[in-house]
Formats: structure tokens, C-alpha cells, sequence
């Protein structure tokens, strides 16, 4: 029987060396104190701060216990990454791009008799990639999504908090948390929503705090 009650490390967007050389320094420390039952990592600005290549990828994945990647706009920054991307089926890039472009938008996580769906999307609100809507997107996948689990965590990668608090009153109750990135700011409106779907508009960034990043 599945057991809903979900412990879950979301660890906003790693930003170049420092933010890879911060996870690597204090990743299992934290999660022996925070006991989590699912690590997701935030990693579109690895590789000197946009987009990831395959080794700084494995430098990350070689930490181990990080159960999903995410990413957003910057995930195609480095052209290697198309090459590789569909070979880890734990690297998300947003759902929203076309089906023809590698890799895929959500996992669906199971360990120790618990289950977790992550989703990537990404905004369009002042954004230069042409993607679909992301809410139509999402609609269709969510009801996909809910015949395995109703744990669903969703990397909502968007500019606007507007979009982002709009994305939240669509997807309030439907899925268990709504996390913005990208802006790279954490925000202080995190919340639980009047229908019980967790929600914050940024998580923020994992690098240096002396720096315009």
C-alpha cells in the first residue's frame, strides 16, 4: 500500500563550480539530518552557469542519492546536452517543448513503497523559447500522471511571479507542490494553498552570495 506522507529536498537551480562544489561539500550531510525520501536538483545553469555538458552532469550525478534533474530554458545551452540527455532517464527538460525534442518532462520516482511524479514545465511569459502552454500541457499529463500516483511534484521554471502564482491557482489540488525557479531569488511567499497544494513562486539558487548571479 502506498504511503503518501512524502519527506522532499528540492534544491533550486546549481549555479556553475561553486554551486556544484556547495552540493558536493554539504549534499550527504544534509540529507542525513533532513532524512528525505526524494532529492531533485535543479541543474540548468551547471556548466559555468548555462546549460549542462555530460561531465559536469556526472561531476553532480556522482554524488549520488539526487533521485531527479530538472531544468528549464538554459537546458539546451550547451549542444552536447541533446546528445546525451535521453541516455539518464533521471533529466528532465520542460514537458512543454515539442515532442520532437530529446529527453522528457516528467519521472515518475519509487523507492521504499513510495512513489513521487516530478514534471518540469516552463513559462512563456517573457521567455524567448517557443513552447506550448504549459497549462494545457500540464492538464493533459497531471490526469496521465494520476493513474500511477497523486504525489506530483511540479519544477515550474517561468520569469513572472504572475505566471508562476497563476500556474499555482490552476494546479492548486491537483498536485502536491508547485515550485518556481529560474529567477534565482528564493521568495518568502512559500504556502500551503486553500486546497492543500504546496507552493512557492522561487525556490532561489545553490552559488555564490557575493555576486550579481
Amino acid at each position: 500500500m502506498q504511503n503518501n506522507i512524502l519527506k522532499i529536498f528540492f534544491i533550486g537551480d546549481v549555479i556553475g563550480k561553486p554551486g556544484r562544489r556547495v552540493l558536493k561539500k554539504h549534499l550527504s550531510d544534509l540529507r542525513s539530518s533532513l532524512k528525505p525520501d526524494f532529492i531533485i536538483v535543479n541543474i540548468e545553469n551547471l556548466a559555468g552557469g548555462f546549460g549542462i555538458t555530460e561531465k559536469t552532469f556526472n561531476e553532480i550525478n556522482n554524488i549520488g542519492h539526487i533521485d531527479a534533474f530538472t531544468s528549464g530554458n538554459h537546458i539546451w545551452d550547451k549542444k552536447e546536452a541533446e546528445n546525451f540527455i535521453e541516455n539518464h532517464n533521471n533529466i528532465l527538460r520542460p514537458a512543454n517543448y515539442p515532442d520532437s525534442v530529446p529527453g522528457k518532462g516528467f519521472i515518475i520516482l519509487e523507492k521504499n513503497d513510495k512513489k513521487l511524479a516530478v514534471l518540469n514545465l516552463l513559462g512563456r511569459s517573457l521567455m524567448k523559447d517557443c513552447v506550448d502552454c504549459p497549462f494545457e500541457i500540464s492538464k493533459g499529463l497531471i490526469k496521465k500522471i494520476k493513474y500511477e500516483t497523486k504525489n506530483i511534484l511540479v519544477d515550474f521554471h517561468a520569469e513572472t511571479t504572475s505566471e508562476k502564482e497563476a500556474m499555482s491557482y490552476f494546479l492548486n489540488g491537483e498536485v502536491s507542490a508547485i515550485i518556481g525557479t529560474h529567477t534565482h531569488v528564493q521568495t518568502a511567499d512559500n504556502r500551503i494553498l486553500d486546497k492543500g497544494s504546496a507552493y512557492i513562486s522561487d525556490a532561489g539558487m545553490t552559488g555564490t552570495v557575493d555576486s550579481i548571479i
